[in-house]
This record gives structure tokens, sequence and C-alpha cells, in this order.
């Protein structure tokens, strides 16, 4: 399958999801990808967003990982959702692979829920954790959220790769961390910012109180555009 390149490195296939409103006049859930490295925090960020987001808005989830279903049942232990609206997808090779080279497997993972627990405003995929090369095929996912973390090390988005300068939200995550591994946030919001340019960056720190804040809102300014624009 052909992939385009920039700057050297893999990005999202070209072609589009399906289109935002349906033949009989519905609009479908957004659907938002979360990648980033093992330990990042991708779901525990997955849970902090259904913990503030499900009063508001339906929502349902999708994991991947190699071999097993442990972020689906971590997520199912959490009770962040009913169980009916979290899914697992094994992906039985690197996480790359199911989302954004074969994504059959999470494309119909994605469907299926619509058509089970819809009507749905959000459908979150994570994916399992990957490297800094990690990207979502748009035929898959509407927009991309990147996660980083302090104790990787400052120099990560100084690193660059596709995760962190095109996905449309990179969260740097853990940042009461930062004290206790010599991370200078300040420097790493500079590389980001080389990096990345005007696309926005989140400091988060999910075990304090509205820690996922900053990501809660960018989500919440995604939906309202999703639901306004013209299709």
């Amino acid at each position: 399958m052909h992939l385009d390149h920039q700057d050297g490195f893999p990005e999202r296939h070209t072609y589009s999801a399906a289109a935002p409103v349906r033949g009989d006049g519905t609009r479908r859930a957004l659907r938002i990808g979360l990648g980033g490295p093992v330990g990042t925090g991708k779901t525990a960020t997955v849970a902090a967003l259904c913990r503030v987001l499900r009063e508001e808005f339906s929502i349902a989830v999708v994991t991947n990982d190699i071999y097993t279903r442990e972020d689906a049942e971590f997520l199912r232990r959490e009770a962040v959702l009913p169980t009916e609206r979290i899914v697992a997808v094994e992906t039985g090779a690197c996480p790359h692979t199911a989302i954004r080279d074969d994504i059959s497997a999470n494309l119909e993972a994605v469907e299926d829920l619509e058509e089970s627990v819809g009507p749905l405003d959000l459908v979150l995929v994570e994916s399992g954790g990957d490297n800094l090369t990690a990207t979502f095929s748009k035929g898959l996912v509407d927009a991309q959220i990147f996660v980083i973390d302090t104790a990787g090390g400052d120099d990560i988005p100084r690193k660059g790769g596709p995760g962190v300068t095109t996905a449309d939200l990179l969260v740097v995550n853990k940042t009461d961390l930062a004290p206790y591994v010599g991370v200078d946030l300040d420097g790493m919001a500079r590389d980001a910012k080389a990096q990345r340019g005007e696309l926005p960056v989140a400091f988060t720190a999910l075990k304090q109180p509205d820690g996922v804040k900053p990501v809660a809102d960018w989500v919440r300014a995604q939906l309202t555009h999703w639901t306004t624009a013209t299709a």
C-alpha cells in the first residue's frame, strides 16, 4: 500500500475516512486516534477524557494491543464507560500496522460500535505503544493526538518524527514528574514549537485535579467544529 513521505518519515494515508454525513443525513462520530511510545499515558489519557466528557457526549473506545486486551480491560475495570462501549483489537504485529498500514480490524470495530451502541458523538482509537514514527491512517481517524511524557527525556520533542511533528495535538504528559527526572518543561515547549510551528501542544499531569483539561478542551473544540461544519 502506498505511503506518502514527508521529510523522510511515513505520513498518514492520503485517502480520507468515510464522509461525515451519511446518505440518510445523520452525522457519524468524530474519530480521534491516540498514539505514542509505551508508558507515556495513552490509556490513562483515554480514561481521563472519558470521565470528563461522558456526561456531555456519547463516547466509545477502541483499544489496540499486540497479543492481549489489557488496555480495554483496564478501562472496563475503571468503569470509564459502559463495557459495551469499549472494544479491543489484538493487532498481532507492531501497533502501527493496524492503525496505518492495514486498518481493516480497527475500522470494523469503529463501525460496529456505531451500529451497536450509536448514535455516537466521539470514538477514541488508542494505539498500542509504538515509536516516534507512529501515525494513523486518515482512512481510520479524523484527527490524531500523540502522547509523550517527561520521563522519556526532554529531548523527545527535539528528536521529532511524524508523531511529534504532524499530530493534530501533541501531549506532553507527566509534567508533575519533571522536577524529579531533571526535565526542563520550558525547553520542551520551545523544541515542540520549533518542530510543530502553529500546531498545538498540551502539557498534562493526569494525577492532578483537572489534569486532562487542556486535552478535553481541545477535543470539545474538535467536536464543535465537527458538528457545525458544512457537510
